[in-house]
């Protein structure tokens, strides 16, 4: 492994050392996978049971229920993540969304869904990235790589590499198999 490959490994330790751990619950899963139509993992709602059962120990507070996503992941970069995150319906419902727009406005392009995938794939560095077919020019794409990392879904480093932020990976993927969900 190379000088930068090693830094880069360095700095994705440290950002899921420096992850924020409160509000939300989130945290590493110890159960992999998910129950769905086509999904040959464990069947019934194993997970949602047992975040129910959080939530009756929580008392009064969680009474209104709450939201779950969790999620093991391997890329074909070999990089893995477990990760969870967890929430209050009334929190939810009182939270100003309008903050959360800029998050969303940014998947919302084909261009940057293909750069994240790309990003997810291995090509971590501007010159990969500008090079690809399809993506229009260069000041397009650095464009596009711009708003990724202004709505936190890309963490660029000095040395013009990008990567998808470890407590982001898992929500990207939620958010696509949420496009999917029956």
């Amino acid at each position: 492994m190379g000088l930068e490959e090693r830094v880069t490994d360095l700095e994705r330790r440290l950002a899921e050392l420096e992850r924020p751990e409160g509000g939300g619950g989130e945290g590493v899963s110890s159960e992999q996978g998910g129950a769905g139509p086509e999904s040959p993992v464990r069947e019934g709602f194993w997970a949602l049971e047992g975040f129910k059962e959080q939530l009756a120990q929580a008392g009064s507070g969680a009474r209104e229920g709450g939201v779950l996503f969790t999620g093991a992941v391997g890329l074909p970069t070999g990089e893995r993540y477990e990760w969870q995150y967890g929430e209050l319906t009334d929190h939810l419902i009182q939270a100003d969304w309008s903050d959360r727009a800029d998050a969303f406005a940014a998947l919302g392009h084909p261009v940057r869904l293909r750069l994240l995938r790309e990003i997810l794939t291995g090509r971590r560095t501007a010159a990969e990235l500008t090079g690809l077919d399809g993506l229009g020019t260069t000041g397009q794409t650095y464009h596009h790589l711009r708003q990724l990392t202004a709505a936190g879904w890309l963490h660029s480093t000095a040395r013009g590499r990008y990567e998808v932020p470890p407590s982001r990976v898992v929500p990207l993927l939620v958010a696509l198999t949420l496009t999917t969900a029956p």
